[in-house]
């Protein structure tokens, strides 16, 4: 069932709020965000005090990726059934309760518990999804842009804590290192509640680049969860979905999953100290801001298909190379790598999203839901994995050099997808097929 969000407002505001609303949902992304990178810095410090292995903190880290992507569809439909807000402080919250409540971890169950249930559950509610969600609703034009500077919030509020979280776990410790991240998790949260609102017409304007004459997209209400199942129902009966969720998941693998979790475990074993390495992955955050937003420029601009193809082929060059790039220092090959990675870490987003968006029209956002969740898959099984590869080889150079060979298979997938057959939505009853 749908029922009219109410009269299209007519107000033309010199500065639009859809703008702080964005600017809004980027700080709670970095909030979100800011544990997910934080157990790169941390596997050695918990190590050294309980002596727990790599492959038990892998995971965790990879139960934590797993749940942050299952999440992700159902938050969408959340979001629209009881309001963006909501859904976002709690999600805040729910991180803030697992970086906080890992401080007292004795064994290393509670680990999977705070690390692994707690914070998945907490940053999947705040995945990429939300920031879809705001770019669709809030923005007729300059979406693509929008989704870029979002996306680039997510991923940098990993990269950009993680030398501070490096200095306080080799300094004061790793118990305020966590308790630093649960305080701005829980800082966003006010602000989130003063700013964020679900729809444009609750500010009586129009979204930014619609003209009078424009009606506002019915609000759909029901089963959160049974609109993400159909989602996914109707969505896997499609080549287009399965291209799009192979290729997102071995991005996934290969940001979250291989260099997110386990650059800095890998640079430690090279010699190199853990805030030298967490200041690189701050640095490729830094990058990823440019990446990402130019990502998102360049897609209204171009096919996504061929952007997606470069990127992979960018990213798996230099994981075939990263093993002969470290080293105990920092030298201008390994500073190139970081640009490189920094530049094409999350670009792949605004592309992706994009072609959901294409493809399955007013429920493109759901499927990119679905699709995120597999990106999500793609970095749990890469986290664990390589943590194995680790623990067996004592080197993580297989690890690397596998990822390089997934990309090869993203360049495939991404250009067999065909963007302008748009399908025709199915009803909520019965999904149909082509």
């Amino acid at each position: 069932m749908t029922s009219s969000t109410g009269p299209a407002p007519v107000r033309s505001p010199r500065f639009h709020p859809a703008w702080a609303v964005a600017a809004v949902a980027f700080l709670a992304l970095i909030g979100a965000a800011g544990f997910r990178a934080a157990p790169g810095a941390l596997m050695v410090p918990l190590h050294e005090e309980f002596g727990w292995s790599t492959s038990i903190m892998s995971l965790a880290v990879s139960i934590n990726l797993l749940l942050f992507g299952l999440t992700a569809p159902f938050a969408a439909a959340l979001m629209d059934r009881f309001g963006i807000r909501q859904v976002v402080a709690a999600a805040l919250t729910l991180v803030a309760l697992g970086a906080g409540g890992s401080v007292f971890m004795t064994a290393s169950w509670q680990l999977l518990v705070f690390w692994g249930v707690l914070i998945g559950l907490g940053t999947g509610s705040m995945a990429l999804v939300f920031a879809a969600t705001i770019a669709t609703r809030w923005f007729h034009k300059r979406r693509g842009l929008v989704m870029g500077m979002l996306t680039a919030g997510s991923a940098t509020g990993q990269l950009i804590t993680l030398p501070l979280v490096a200095h306080l776990a080799d300094t004061a410790g790793w118990r305020q290192a966590s308790l630093v991240i649960a305080g701005v998790a829980l800082i966003v949260v006010p602000i989130v509640w003063v700013v964020m609102r679900d729809h444009p017409h609750e500010r009586g304007v129009l979204p930014y680049g619609a003209h009078e004459g424009y009606e506002p997209p019915a609000t759909v209400t029901g089963s959160a969860f049974r609109r993400a199942v159909n989602g996914l129902t109707f969505a896997a009966r499609h080549k287009a979905f399965w291209a799009l969720a192979g290729a997102f998941a071995i991005c996934g693998a290969t940001t979250n999953g291989l260099i997110g979790v386990h650059f800095i475990p890998s640079a430690h074993d090279h010699g190199m100290s853990q805030t030298t390495a967490a200041g690189l992955l701050a640095a490729v955050g830094i990058f990823d801001i440019a990446g990402t937003v130019a990502s998102g420029w360049l897609t209204d601009k171009f096919d996504p298909r061929i952007l997606l193809a470069l990127y992979y082929g960018f990213r798996g060059v230099s994981l075939m190379l990263l093993p002969l790039l470290l080293s105990a220092t920092v030298h201008p090959s390994m500073v190139l790598f970081v640009v490189i990675y920094g530049l094409d870490w999350v670009a792949t987003v605004p592309p992706t999203a994009t072609l959901c968006r294409e493809i399955f029209g007013e429920q493109g956002t759901i499927v990119f839901g679905w699709v995120f969740a597999s990106h999500q898959v793609g970095a749990a099984m890469a986290a664990l994995g390589a943590g194995v590869i680790r623990d067996s080889f004592g080197t993580y150079t297989y690890a690397w050099w596998a990822g390089a060979v997934l990309c090869a298979i993203a360049v495939v997938l991404s250009l067999v997808v065909r963007p302008h057959r748009k399908i025709a939505p199915a009803p909520v009853a019965a999904m149909a097929t082509d």
